[in-house]
């Protein structure tokens, strides 16, 4: 006799998991709507920080030589 088939005279009773997400369309719903919208949220924040680190910073005190400038001056 096979050891995983249940015997003719006993019902197999089987047990939902309430934390399974297959077994409702609306959890399942929220879930990936919420997954979708941290998983966005994480990749704006992200790329945001991203412009912020990377950000011009200005050169204002940098001596430009004369010769190259837009009008330049000569010796």
């Amino acid at each position: 006799m096979d050891q995983h088939v249940a015997p003719k005279n006993q019902y197999v009773t089987e047990v939902d998991n309430p934390a399974d997400i297959e077994n409702s369309k609306p959890s399942k719903s929220r879930f990936l709507f919420l997954l979708g919208f941290f998983c966005y949220f994480i990749f704006a924040w992200a790329g945001c920080y991203n412009l912020y680190v990377h950000r011009y910073k200005s050169n204002t005190d940098i001596q430009v030589p004369d010769n190259t400038l837009y009008n330049p001056k000569y010796k």
